[in-house]
């Protein structure tokens, strides 16, 4: 028998027998998407990990699964893949059976058994086991687990918006610890996996029970930037409860609703005492910390005083980079996280994007800068004496022509990579505001022709750009806006932020801070659908990236590129580079910049990320340091870049020359010379391989100068570089094209043999892809008259399409 045929008469009624119902029996059930890879036709998931079968106790909570294979088969060579099931799904019971024999997997006993059993557990039975392995088999923690998920959230397509299955796990964890009476919960999730979804099933669920009697809980949501309370508020909780439930808390302490939001700011205000004391200790049955790693972990900070007065509150806290320092604990307040889904699980799912990592460094910061003695500054400031590096740059020494060449390659970098026109939306990091007010000049500067078709495709975004700036992101942040494309910031946009539509993060902020890194780098990890993206590029100016390199990292990048630009910051070479080796600068920079600090009692519509951070002791001394000296007609260049790329095993990254990288490339194409060749001859085939190599991050065009053999043609490089062949330059091609293909070019009529003498010269000055229709609408064509009429000296445009390629093939075979 089949598989099917085994399942339909003997898997399906054993289960009927034991009490399950069709409705509690999920054939087929996927439990991901499948590791999202790029083509050469962009993305595709890999295969989905789908489940025979799934036991739910109710809808929507598996406490089993099972995996069936045919009649003749083993049962007991399912059990691996059972076992691989159960763990994604969180689960204590796994079952492989072939239909004559059922194989259990037990990870509720101890120790964790594999044993053979006569019939699989009643659905009573398995769950009372599920309930007492969670140690939440008391009334109330039935009741809780029990309870129905919402779905009035809706999907673009407006089918309901359903958990993934780590978000039940989540959720199941933390309604098994509020049932033991766990008083202080951990969650930490990835970014962009959706801990808002994971925060109001859980308080759904609170709702739909009686954890409080007599009332339903009465719900804090915390945190400490008016983003992260204002979209869950709007975008989750208000579609769900209401306006009658859901309430804002900001000036005057308001009662009778069932959730509050809040910021910490607002909660520190008024005039006599402070408004979150206006609120009993007792008066909210759970708070959720948004982002808890930030202010409320240290002990002595001004918000961890609300989470103490709301101590007989059950408290959980959400984040995606927990920290663990001796001023600040996030371990220490929380306990161990009851459930993690780390963004390697997110990218291997295929519920977040991978990503390409371009490491690029400018001769300055390789060599430094030294100054001479009485050297004066932009600003006729005395510099002291010495050499500066990157650790100074921005913050100290500023030298003008470092940011316009960073500039120059970020643009260069989206035209190369932009899509029917439109480029990739960006956020560039930088080292304070000052020094984003720089960029933007820069960016803005270097993208003139952009700029002038949208006015506003460079912005930079910060806190001091106030409800301007707020307005910018909000645009910025929709899928189908054209613009801003770029957003500059310092800090204010890396973290909590959320920003599907990002392809780009551009590092030219220092960090040496692993959970920063990690909310950096999160701001491009979530997938859009809508506008194709499956992956990210991160560009790094400042070795930032050499974080991926610490243990204290997961999820690796798919390549790290390192690019050669010249001075005006225009690309030369691109090499990849591995990780094997790397030391990891982890030292922590203790400067707090000026820029970043607090003014005395500010908060407002946009909060200074971290303020709480900043001892006011040290407040002085930082703007005490703070001197900066600004100089320019520094002869600025990049340096070189590398590339990473993933090994077979899809987690470690090795290092590859450009040409290994082309060369392995080509090789996936799946062409011998003749067939490159042949494909490269004609001008639709030709265009299909230049996409289908751009998408493997091969610029055709630009092969030349990246190998450093201007004068051969882009098909000769490639086959040089997968095969070895001998390289013929471009000059050469020609020379015995006119020798041998004399009679080719008499064949035709002299006006039309004049159109394809003018492409032989295009040629030899260009290359290959010159020789394609369109190149007609270019001088000297142009001289000669519009496109149909040069269609006519051959007969036709069809006919003229043939000469063309046939010239081209011609050409390419003179070797």
């Amino acid at each position: 028998m089949t598989e099917e045929e085994t399942c339909r008469s003997f898997v399906m009624p054993a289960l009927r027998q034991s009490g399950w119902s069709p409705e509690q029996i999920r054939p087929q059930f996927r439990i991901n998407d499948g590791r999202l890879t790029p083509t050469p036709r962009r993305h595709v998931h890999g295969d989905p990990l789908v489940a025979d079968y799934v036991l739910e106790y109710v809808p929507d909570m598996p406490i089993g699964v099972v995996e069936a294979k045919r009649w003749r088969v083993d049962a007991n060579d399912g059990v691996e893949q059972a076992r691989r099931y159960a763990a994604k799904l969180g689960l204590s019971f796994a079952y492989a059976t072939n239909g004559r024999q059922i194989v259990e997997i037990d990870y509720s006993s101890d120790p964790p058994a594999i044993r053979e059993i006569d019939r699989f557990p009643s659905p009573e039975e398995l769950w009372a086991r599920y309930l007492a392995g969670l140690q939440a088999d008391s009334g109330i923690g039935r009741e809780l687990l029990a309870a129905p998920y919402d779905h009035h959230l809706r999907n673009p397509d407006n089918t309901a918006k359903r958990p993934r299955y780590y978000q039940r796990v989540a959720v199941a964890r933390t309604l098994a610890a509020i049932a033991r009476g766990q008083k202080r919960i951990l969650l930490v999730l990835a970014t962009g996996t959706g801990k808002t979804m994971v925060a109001l099933q859980t308080v759904a669920k609170l709702q739909r029970s009686e954890w409080v009697p007599g009332r339903k809980p009465r719900v804090l949501y915390l945190s400490d930037r008016s983003l992260l309370v204002d979209d869950p508020k709007d975008k989750y909780f208000l579609p769900v409860f209401g306006p009658d439930d859901v309430h804002k808390i900001s000036g005057v302490p308001v009662r009778g609703r069932k959730i509050y939001f809040a910021l910490y700011q607002s909660l520190e205000k008024g005039d006599e005492e402070e408004l979150f004391r206006r609120y009993e200790p007792d008066y909210f049955d759970l708070v959720i910390v948004d982002e808890c790693h930030r202010g409320s972990s240290r002990d002595n900070s001004q918000w961890r005083r609300v989470l103490e007065h709301f101590s007989p509150a059950t408290q959980i806290g959400l984040t995606a980079t927990p920290i663990s320092r001796k001023e600040a604990d996030t371990f220490d307040y929380f306990g161990e996280p009851v459930y993690t889904y780390s963004l390697a699980e997110g990218i291997e799912d295929g519920f977040l994007a991978p990503y390409r990592v371009r490491r690029v460094r400018l001769n300055v910061d390789m060599e430094g800068y030294q100054t001479q003695p009485g050297q004066r500054d932009k600003y006729d400031n005395e510099i002291p004496e010495g050499v500066y590096g990157p650790k100074d740059f921005e913050r100290v020494m500023v030298i003008l022509e470092r940011t316009e060449a960073a500039a120059q390659y970020v643009i260069d970098f989206l035209r190369s990579t932009a899509e029917d026109g439109r480029h990739g939306k960006t956020i560039v990091f930088c080292e304070n505001n000052d020094h984003a007010a720089r960029m933007r000049t820069a960016l803005f500067n270097a993208a003139s022709a952009e700029v002038q078709a949208r006015h506003d495709y460079v912005v930079r975004i910060t806190d001091a750009d106030g409800p301007h700036g707020r307005a910018q992101l909000d645009e910025f942040r929709k899928d189908d806006s054209d613009e801003p494309v770029i957003a500059v910031t310092s800090k204010l946009l890396n973290t909590g932020i959320d920003l599907p539509a990002v392809r780009n993060i551009v590092l030219f902020r220092r960090i040496a801070s692993m959970p920063e890194f990690k909310q950096t780098i999160g701001r491009g990890t979530r997938l859009c659908a809508e506008i194709g993206k499956g992956s990210f590029d991160i560009i790094d100016f400042v070795e930032a990236t050499r974080l991926f390199n610490d243990p204290g990292f997961d999820g690796p990048p798919l390549r790290v590129v390192r690019d050669t630009a010249d001075e005006q910051g225009h690309v030369l070479d691109s090499v990849p580079e591995t990780p094997e080796g790397d030391a990891v600068d982890l030292e922590a920079i203790a400067e707090s910049d000026v820029d970043d600090l607090p003014a005395d009692g500010a908060t407002g519509d946009m909060e200074r990320p971290g303020s709480a951070l900043v001892d006011p002791d040290e407040v002085d001394l930082i703007r005490s340091r703070a001197k900066r000296y600004t100089v320019d007609g520094v002869h600025v260049y990049k340096w070189g870049e590398r590339r990473y790329q993933l090994d077979t095993d899809g987690r470690t990254m090795r290092l590859v020359t450009i040409q290994q990288w082309v060369h392995d490339r080509v090789l996936e194409l799946d062409l011998a010379p003749d067939g490159l060749r042949s494909k490269w001859a004609v001008a639709k085939s030709r265009r299909t391989l230049i996409d289908l190599l751009r998408a493997s991050d091969i610029e055709a065009e630009e092969l030349p100068s990246e190998f450093g053999s201007p004068d051969v043609d882009p098909v000769d490089l490639l086959l040089n570089v997968a095969w070895g062949l001998p390289l013929v330059s471009r000059e050469e091609r020609l020379h015995r094209f006119l020798h041998e293909h004399r009679d080719f070019l008499e064949a035709f009529q002299p006006q039309a043999r004049q159109v394809l003498e003018e492409l032989l010269l295009k040629f030899a000055e260009h290359g290959s892809p010159q020789l394609k229709p369109a190149t007609l609408g270019v001088r000297p064509f142009t001289d000669m008259g519009p496109v149909p009429e040069l269609a006519k000296r051959f007969g036709g445009a069809q006919p003229m399409h043939e000469a063309i390629d046939e010239l081209s093939r011609r050409l390419l075979e003179a070797s």
